[in-house]
């Protein structure tokens, strides 16, 4: 067999493959005992008949059909292996020459992994940010904590910001009642921004028993597109106000809140070094998230367009699903976001967010390889008992993670993590 390599482009190649008698008498031998299974001959049960006696009663155009297929898969999946070449689609075979017995000659075109280049992966100049938790930051969690343990008291004055009421309402849109905009007996934190702007703000300073309407404006950008921009009024009758009464911050307040804590002090502490472990956290995902970038930026990635697409089609899916949960429909996502159509949203949003991806896991995995990157069996073993332990009440989800694909993915995740913190720790 010769093989000669030719590089179409960065992410495709092509080769031509010759195959010579040898290879064919071989080829052929494959073919005759295929067909031997299915050729009736008198004396010899089915599936029985020798491969030389049946030759004799084989349609030469089959036997040389089926001699041509075998040749084809077993040198193209061969020379694709000796060349080292990582095909990422079944090749587009094209048959240029062929004399049964003597010479065969075809090509096999397909996208491959390409070389990477990568930049200065050292000295890539991102930063973490500094971390600080103000005053300010632990003050608005003690507020929380306060309201979330407040005691409400009705009173019979008029409602005032701060005031959590009890309301009917009904939401008209020309008229005509939509979906989602009636209530009965509706609690409402005023000053909370739960329902559009001046819905809130128009319950303030109305009495107990009133019943009025509010005109109001959805927001452009509402979540449904038949009422984003919409004019809208909300026939309201408040029923009840209660004044929410914070409990003093104190000790008293700590213990309650926590009972591991014996003081304010340690309550503010607390929260202190909570606050900052997550803004640790987040300051953390972000340098990750800039270097991955800032790699890309600096290293040569040519993109196949099958992982491109593959990505796009699973972004799109995922999109959908994820739409669907909040009961809306990407024509809806689309409308809202000022896309003109399917189409114009898959060339602006999704395409660059699928090349951001496939860039991303490329760069990681050349990156891997040039640092020595490994995931070892036990780190692999203690992730998948993590994943097992997660879903214990899920007896289904458990035998999964024991499936050779799913362990595939648990050990191409921890890979990657390993290798992003690889990137960080070079960066310091």
């Amino acid at each position: 067999m010769k093989t000669l390599v030719k590089h179409v482009s960065p992410t495709k190649v092509k080769l031509t493959i010759t195959l010579g008698k040898e290879e064919l008498d071989a080829a052929e031998q494959v073919a005759l005992t295929k067909l031997a299974h299915d050729v009736k001959v008198p004396g010899f049960r089915k599936g029985k008949v020798p491969a030389s006696v049946a030759a004799k009663h084989i349609d030469p155009n089959l036997l040389a059909q089926q001699t041509a297929d075998d040749a084809l898969s077993k040198a193209v999946a061969e020379a694709f292996l000796a060349e080292d070449i990582q095909a990422l689609e079944r090749p587009q075979v094209e048959l240029k020459k062929f004399v049964p017995g003597q010479e065969m000659e075809f090509t096999a075109e397909s996208e491959v992994l390409p070389q990477i280049k990568l930049g200065n992966y050292k000295k890539l100049g991102v930063k973490p940010e500094a971390v600080k938790v103000t005053e300010a930051d632990v003050n608005d969690i003690l507020n929380r904590m306060r309201e979330g343990m407040s005691e409400k008291k009705e009173v019979t004055r008029k409602a005032k910001d701060g005031d959590e009421v009890t309301i009917d309402f009904v939401g008209k849109k020309d008229d005509i009642a939509f979906d989602g905009g009636t209530a009965k007996d509706y609690d409402l934190k005023l000053g909370s921004n739960s329902f559009i702007p001046g819905f809130e703000e128009g319950i303030v300073g109305k009495d107990i028993g009133d019943t009025f309407d509010l005109k109001l404006k959805f927001p452009e950008t509402y979540h449904v597109a038949d009422l984003a921009g919409a004019d809208v009024v909300f026939t309201t009758t408040l029923k009840k106000v209660h004044e929410l009464q914070l409990p003093e911050l104190d000790d008293k307040f700590a213990k309650k809140a926590d009972n591991r804590l014996k003081t304010l002090k340690e309550l503010k502490d607390d929260i202190k070094n909570e606050l900052k472990a997550q803004k640790e956290r987040e300051a953390n995902d972000k340098l990750k998230d800039e270097l991955v970038g800032k790699l890309i930026e600096v290293s040569d990635i040519p993109v196949p367009q099958v992982l491109l697409d593959d990505q796009a089609r699973s972004i799109e899916q995922d999109m959908t699903q994820n739409l669907m949960y909040q009961g809306l429909t990407i024509e809806q996502y689309i409308a809202n976001k000022g896309f003109k159509d399917r189409q114009d949203w898959h060339d602006k949003e999704v395409v660059p967010a699928a090349e951001k991806r496939v860039k991303a896991g490329l760069v990681l995995a050349e990156l891997s390889k040039v640092e020595k990157v490994e995931a070892t069996a036990d780190e692999l073993a203690e992730h998948i008992n993590l994943y097992k332990q997660q879903y214990a009440n899920n007896p289904e989800m458990v035998k999964r993670f024991d499936e050779p694909e799913a362990q595939r993915d648990i050990a191409n995740r921890l890979l990657t993590e390993k290798t992003v913190d690889r990137l960080v720790e070079l960066n310091a």
